[in-house]
């Protein structure tokens, strides 16, 4: 973080400075008593079941340097209205300061984790990059990924979800992007917006927010992404697989491993790479990152160059491929889950297992009234993909086992799947695990996992 005084902090957030206002604060802000750096700064939030204002003390007995508050907590810091705003006025006020550090800002219903991963990959080594950690993509993880922004930062990769219309244009205002990112539009969190139109307009928020001299990046081949080119007065460009995008994907081919090798093709110059994840879907994620990259003074071998090396920078549970001592391979996908990335995952695993392939698989939630026949479709699809077993965990994901058929095993329960799964393989199969996140079904990852090696 910028060191900024106390004094600063209250003058940008119109809060009141408890203690003295010299205090420093120079280290990123947590939300995390237990997470303070020395220096940091100890963001208190009133929730539903915990207060963060009764660990105020604690965070400054291990190293913070202030409390940003809605009340007096007894211990040096800045009392403000509402937490949540201060700490998105604190973020601004960062950018602000290095407005020379690109902001390049994503969504999309699904793939903003992997995009930003990769990106955060090829831009590293050409700067100093802060970029959005775990699912930090709201209005409270945003600024602090923002925060963490200091004197020597070049580039910042943020993430960016969305609940509801206006989220996008609020998160915006906190990080204003150079490069904007419009992924896909697909139904994760249908059931709140609505409609797959409503997510768009949400979406498409993102290309409104980049102003004249900015650029926006579209994804040609989904419709409703590409219609947001009328939405932006940026420069827009494009990925996809079609002869007209100016990141083109091309030649595209698994190998054992399930990692996609492909050809990647801008501005009359065609390259071949390869990334190291699972699934065929991760080549448009290395094109959106690709032209991200391009669109900051990048060359196009360089950033395949770089591609080809990203393994090591995925976030925990994306495809994460893990070998059982016994030759069992587990793929935990278990972050996060919606019918597109479902859809997804089982094909890349299929691709790797084939008649070995087992799903494990949960729940996808938020998906409205549609729900019931999507989790149908997606058991379908795992039955018609040849898994030799569909675990399907909880009462919630029945319709999964429905659509399965003869292939399915409905468990009632993760603590009932940890317990039996783990016995009834041989070592000979790949598994894939897979939920929403609120489903927490990589416990049944871990207990399949005792012992493992990453490979």
């Amino acid at each position: 973080m910028i060191p900024l005084t106390l004094a600063e902090i209250a003058d940008v957030t119109g809060g009141q400075v408890v203690g003295d206002p010299s205090i420093v604060v120079d280290a990123p802000a947590t939300l995390d008593s237990r997470a303070v750096e020395p220096g940091g700064l100890f963001v208190a939030l009133a929730g539903e079941h915990v207060d963060g204002h009764a660990y105020a003390a604690q965070a400054v007995a291990t190293g913070a340097a202030a409390v940003l508050a809605s009340r007096d907590t007894g211990v040096r810091g800045v009392v403000v209205g509402d937490v949540t705003r201060a700490l998105g006025q604190l973020a601004r006020h960062v950018l602000d300061l290095r407005e020379d550090v690109q902001v390049v800002a994503m969504t999309g219903s699904s793939g903003k984790t992997s995009v930003k991963d990769l990106l955060a990959h090829v831009l590293a080594p050409d700067g100093a990059t802060v970029a959005t950690k775990g699912n930090y993509n709201n209005e409270l993880g945003v600024p602090l990924t923002v925060l963490g922004v200091d004197e020597l930062t070049r580039f910042l990769v943020v993430e960016m979800g969305a609940r509801a219309v206006g989220d996008i244009a609020l998160l915006c205002q906190i990080a204003p992007p150079s490069i904007g990112m419009v992924l896909n539009v697909g139904s994760a969190h249908v059931g709140e917006f609505g409609s797959a139109d409503n997510i768009a307009r949400a979406k498409g928020e993102m290309a409104e927010a980049v102003g004249a001299d900015g650029v926006v990046v579209l994804n040609a081949d989904d419709p409703r992404v590409a219609a947001m080119r009328a939405r932006t007065e940026a420069t827009v460009a494009t990925f996809g697989t079609g002869p007209d995008a100016d990141m083109e994907v091309g030649d595209l081919r698994l190998d054992e491993a399930g990692s996609p090798h492909f050809t990647l093709g801008h501005d009359r110059r065609r390259v071949e790479t390869t990334v190291p994840l699972i699934g065929g879907y991760h080549a448009m994620n290395a094109a959106a990152a690709a032209l991200a990259a391009v669109s900051l003074g990048l060359d196009l071998p360089t950033i395949a160059g770089r591609l080809a090396t990203a393994g090591a920078a995925r976030s925990p549970m994306r495809m994460d491929r893990q070998v059982r001592p016994d030759g069992l391979v587990v793929v935990n996908d278990a972050y996060n889950a919606n019918p597109e990335s479902m859809a997804a995952a089982l094909r890349a695993v299929a691709a790797i297992g084939g008649d070995r392939s087992v799903a494990v698989l949960g729940a996808m939630l938020e998906l409205g009234a549609d729900s019931d026949d999507a989790h149908r479709r997606i058991g379908a699809l795992a039955a018609e993909l040849g898994y030799a077993r569909v675990v399907v965990v909880g009462d919630d994901a029945r319709a999964i086992a429905e659509g399965a058929g003869d292939v399915a095993e409905l468990v009632p329960s993760v603590d009932v799947a940890r317990r039996t799964l783990p016995a009834s393989l041989t070592g000979d199969e790949v598994v894939l695990v897979k939920a929403s996140r609120g489903v927490r079904l990589e416990r049944v990852a871990d207990a399949l996992l005792e012992g493992t090696t990453t490979r």
